[in-house]
Order: structure tokens, then sequence, then C-alpha cells
């Protein structure tokens, strides 16, 4: 990357408190709190599945919810089974949904340099088989939304 000439000359601005990749990580703070929005994307939407599934105690998830339904990255979404209390389920907002390429980005990542070429999981293009992958590109391309990918073990993941 290169800085436009009035920014040239790092000593003589500064981004502080709005950069936003600051902001991000600010609001993705915890470990728990990204394995909530990485469970939701997965279709993880009841509080006691998040526990279970990322293996952590309620009040972790319950911050971790917190956390996110007031930058409403998740909304509750109440439901009732017959003969039980109303409940809450926690759903992507459109807020939420936008994180997708972080949340791929990061699995990418992850998955070259921390996997040794055997990452567990793969996603494809539901209905294509094509891989999913995050690019920088400056041409526009055709959004692929968490709907249309289909999440498949990976055969060659050793720890099947």
């Amino acid at each position: 990357m290169e800085f436009e000439e009035r920014l040239r000359d790092r000593d003589a601005w500064s981004i502080g408190d709005g950069c936003s990749a600051e902001r991000v990580l600010g609001l993705l703070s915890t470990k728990t709190v990204f394995l909530v929005v990485r469970e939701c994307f997965y279709g993880t939407t009841r509080f006691e599945d998040f526990a279970t599934r990322i293996g952590t105690s309620a009040p972790a998830v319950s911050r971790a919810l917190k956390q996110l339904e007031s930058a409403r990255i998740v909304e509750r979404v109440p439901y009732r089974e017959p003969g039980r209390r109303s409940r809450d389920e926690y759903r992507l907002t459109e807020a939420g949904e936008d994180l997708l390429p972080v949340f791929l980005s990061l699995m990418q990542w992850g998955d070259k340099y921390l996997q040794d070429g055997r990452p567990p999981l793969s996603f494809v293009e539901a209905g294509t088989d094509r891989a999913v992958r995050v690019r920088v590109t400056a041409d526009p391309a055709p959004e692929t939304e968490s709907g249309d990918i289909e999440i498949r073990v990976n055969p060659a993941w050793p720890h099947r």
C-alpha cells in the first residue's frame, strides 16, 4: 500500500482512536465474543448451545452476547416451545452478516499458516461446490452470503 501525498509524512498525522480496525478489535475483543460470532454463522442460536459448543462458562457467553447485542451484531428473537415459557434466540443482524468476510479471512489465514495445509473444514458455494475464498480486489464481484455457503469436513483432516 502507498499513502497519498499529504499522508506520506507519518509524523505529521495520526489516526488515533478513529481507526476502524482498532474499533473492530475492541468489539471482538475476546475469544468468546469471536467464537459466538462463529457459532452464529454455523447456525447456533440458543444460549445453552453457545456455551456447549464453545466450551466456556454461561457467564462468559452471556457477556459476549450482551456485547454483540449492544453493538447490533446479534439480535434477540423470541421463540416458544409448546408447554414452555417464551425464550430468546440470537440471530445475526445485517451488521453481523457483514462480518462474514472478516470471519472467513481469519479462517482462511489460519487454514494456510496454522493447519499444515489440512484444515478441519472447507467452505464451498452450495450448489456449485466452488471453494469460497476471501480476496482483495478492485473489481466488483458478486457477493456470496452466509446462506449460500456449505461447510464440509475436509477429508484430509487427520482428526475426524
